[in-house]
């Protein structure tokens, strides 16, 4: 099934989703994020072929809450510094899964930095005071990252994309975000966007954490939510997830997904969802990232 994707204009995104990845037929287009597997009352891909064309996945799934949601981030200007709940407390209070997610650095301006939780341990009281006084930053540890690299990104975890990076995200379906600091922008309505301190504070790791690259040979992550491997094609390759959907969305180049006597056309930017039990075939060169749970 190819997905069409559902694009946020948010107030930090760039242009390259639309002119390099083909996300609208305006290349001049402001996309934030690309959402290219979503099943949320936020966002919900349709169906734009097959027997299901025209049809949400959530129509196609069911009622069975789905777990996953991908996305392509445009970040030209940073993004607020966050943090996100684990599946306890989003529950709790927010009525959805936590989120815990997966960077895939796709590309970088040089010298292009993230937020990667704190640069020490701090008590509550101490985060509050650094707050108060305007001084959060100083608190923060900034990694420099450059294309290739690979976040793993757990629920707690205090973080932040910076400007000039473009990322692919694999994360828990939920779309709840306690934002710490942001950079006086507004939001839509033209005021300066919510932040979320207590509820920040309430679920944030306050130890410092060391960066451990997550990624062995093409796995880039794999936790008790999903699995993603990064994959470079020049040939042909069989894929089978017996106990989980596959979800394939292609960086770059482009060939063709097989799947029985179908051929279905695969190029830089697109998504397709695979349901479980399904062998296929993937031709071409091309790169992609293959998820499942």
């Amino acid at each position: 099934m190819k997905l069409k994707p559902v694009l946020k204009d948010i107030v930090w995104g760039g242009y390259r989703l639309a002119g390099e990845y083909g996300k609208s037929e305006n290349p001049n287009k402001k996309i934030a994020e690309s959402w290219e597997l979503a099943a949320h009352k936020n966002g919900v891909n349709i169906i734009e072929n097959g027997e299901h064309a025209g049809k949400t996945l959530s129509e196609v799934w069911g009622a069975e809450k789905f777990p996953l949601l991908i996305k392509f981030i445009d970040a030209k200007q940073k993004l607020s510094v966050q943090v996100h709940p684990n599946d306890g407390y989003a529950k709790k209070f927010e009525g959805e899964q936590g989120k815990t997610e997966m960077w895939y650095i796709v590309d970088a301006s040089p010298g292009a930095q993230i937020v990667y939780g704190l640069n020490g341990g701090y008590t509550r009281r101490e985060l509050q005071n650094f707050i108060d006084a305007g001084k959060f930053e100083d608190c923060l540890n900034y990694i420099t990252v450059k294309p290739g690299d690979v976040y793993f990104i757990p629920a707690g975890l205090v973080h932040a994309i910076g400007a000039g990076i473009l990322i692919a995200e694999i994360q828990q379906n939920s779309d709840t975000t306690y934002r710490f600091y942001d950079y006086n922008r507004a939001g839509d309505d033209g005021k300066p966007r919510e932040l979320h301190i207590q509820q920040a504070l309430d679920v944030c790791i306050k130890t410092k954490t060391e960066y451990v690259n997550p990624r062995k040979g093409d796995v880039l992550t794999e936790c008790e939510y999903f699995k993603a491997r990064k994959i470079e094609l020049a040939g042909e390759r069989f894929e089978f997830l017996p106990d989980s959907f596959a979800s394939v969305i292609c960086l770059g180049g482009g060939g063709e997904i097989i799947y029985g006597n179908e051929k279905y056309i695969i190029k830089k930017g697109d998504s397709y969802f695979i349901p479980a039990c399904c062998a296929f075939k993937i031709t071409g060169t091309l790169e992609f990232i293959l998820t499942g749970v």
